[in-house]
């Protein structure tokens, strides 16, 4: 891992330095301080997304879904216990298709939920369908490793 991180502010967008070995401290923006690894997704938007995945220096698990898709329904507990669970080491974000359509399109995301692994700001991985949770953090934590 790199001396420093980028981190950006989930909740003003401000890009934060962090040493590497302050991550797991609970580091907060230098702007709003607000906490930078939240333990819940970050919601992201056509205008947050490229702030807030490609920007950021840890790996990114993105979560593509929409409020009248059951599956996604389904999985939105295990995303959350995921935020919760490989936090500070990931970030873990939820982009609604429905109102983020041109970062749905410009990824190609044809069924919901689709989960993306980024890695500095390039996608890595992806799954389409929903995953259990038995499934789910170890699918992230053996790409991330």
């Amino acid at each position: 891992m790199a001396d420093s991180l980028h981190i950006p502010c989930p909740q003003c967008g401000a890009v934060n330095r962090i040493p590497a070995d302050r991550l797991g401290q609970g580091p907060v923006c230098g702007r709003c301080k607000a906490a930078l690894v939240p333990d819940k997704p970050v919601e992201v938007t056509d205008a947050t997304f490229h702030q807030q995945v490609e920007r950021c220096d840890l790996p990114v698990v993105a979560d593509f879904w929409a409020g009248w898709c059951q599956p996604c329904q389904t999985m939105a507990p295990v995303v959350d216990a995921a935020a919760r669970n490989l936090r500070p080491d990931v970030r873990v974000v939820k982009v609604d298709t429905e109102r983020s359509q041109q970062t749905a399109a410009r990824f190609g995301i044809r069924s919901i939920p689709t989960i993306i692994l980024f890695r500095g700001g390039k996608e890595v991985d992806r799954v389409s369908g929903a995953m259990q949770a038995n499934q789910f953090e170890p699918w992230i934590r053996e790409r991330v490793a």
